[in-house]
């Protein structure tokens, strides 16, 4: 038998293992050439593959690759459970940054308009008082009636910013002491039906309403007002010293004397006794009354801590005083005739 020495010795035997089918289908390729499987006696030219680690021989998992860019991906919907994302806490925080910033300016912008607005009506005081007409408006009368309005009266123009709540409030005061003492005369014409001698308070009653509507906003509401205006502090000095004694007279009216024309708390008492009506009808009145005495005299030491605060005082009230006479031209006219005399009667005297 001759030998094979150029090759493989058993590759014409027919025994020969490695003509196994089992060890064929494993036989090595060039695809898949490791240092496990190589076979020095297929190929002795052919150098050995390099060494692979068993990790890096291991299968490595398919990527599935991504679709084309040209085709387009169905949008993601979100669960409704999912939270949505409506901006990071940075954003958020310069969103409340930005509010403040324009709730700031919307607050500067604010307080500049009021002053505009009061710098405008000062300059209206101005041009009133240097001389412009100004046609009365108070009390508002028809313009069919030979009655004319007395007063020029216009809160908002003439009464600073701070001070025209205070002094609505007291002109309100005012026209609710007025239509209490209207109420009043009804409720003592009522007595009167039922007690025929309460005449005398039935008269009175008549009289006061008459009497204390015009006195009132003549003696201590103008005064008030004229102080407010113009920061006077005579003006202040009046009001506070009638205002006073018009706060007693409130808190007398809310006890109501029998006889004096007020149907307070001790003439609605004594009215219960006679008529229910009547009495009911008093203690309206007394309640009204009672309620503007103590609203009066909150509102005389509100105004006084005003008037404190202003830095006021009897000696600025004075000096006003002092002016306001000198500054009138009768009396001007009067102290000038008077002296005039004095003198004439000096040089002819002997």
């Amino acid at each position: 038998m001759a030998l094979n020495t150029g090759g493989n010795p058993f590759e014409e035997d027919p025994g020969n293992p490695f003509q196994d089918p089992a060890v064929i289908q494993h036989k090595p390729s060039s695809d898949y050439a490791t240092l496990d499987v190589y076979n020095p006696f297929n190929n002795p030219r052919q150098a050995p593959p390099p060494f692979e680690s068993p990790a890096s021989a291991q299968t490595v998992p398919s990527v599935t690759p991504a679709p084309p860019a040209s085709v387009p991906q169905p949008l993601r919907k979100s669960s409704p459970t999912e939270p949505r994302n409506y901006g990071s806490y940075g954003t958020q925080d310069s969103t409340a940054a930005a509010t403040a910033d324009l709730l700031k300016r919307q607050e500067e912008l604010n307080r500049k308009a009021e002053e505009l607005d009061r710098r405008e009506r000062e300059l209206q005081n101005a041009a009133l008082s240097n001389g412009a007409v100004r046609q009365n408006n108070w009390p508002p009368l028809p313009s069919f009636c030979p009655v004319k309005p007395c007063f020029y009266q216009d809160i908002p123009v003439e009464i600073p910013v701070d001070s025209q709540k205070t002094v609505n409030i007291m002109y309100y005061l005012w026209m609710a002491s007025a239509l209490t003492l209207f109420f009043n005369f009804l409720a003592m014409l009522a007595w009167f039906c039922v007690d025929v001698s309460g005449g005398s308070g039935f008269g009175l009653s008549i009289l006061w309403p008459l009497l204390f509507t015009p006195c009132s906003f003549l003696c201590w509401f103008r005064p008030m007002y004229k102080a407010f205006r113009s920061d006077s502090s005579f003006n202040f000095f009046v009001f506070f010293f009638i205002f006073f004694a018009q706060d007693v007279l409130y808190v007398f009216q809310a006890i109501g004397i029998p006889g004096s024309g007020f149907s307070g708390w001790i003439m609605s008492l004594t009215a219960l006794k006679r008529n229910t009506g009547v009495a009911i009808l008093m203690m309206v009145v007394a309640m009204s009354f009672t309620a503007v005495a103590g609203m009066g005299i909150i509102m005389l030491k509100r105004i006084h801590s005003l008037y404190r605060r202003t830095g006021a005082s009897f000696q600025k009230a004075q000096e006003e005083f002092a002016a306001g006479v000198f500054s009138n031209q009768a009396v001007r006219t009067a102290a000038s005739s008077a002296a005039t005399g004095a003198a004439s009667s000096a040089f002819r005297a002997p």
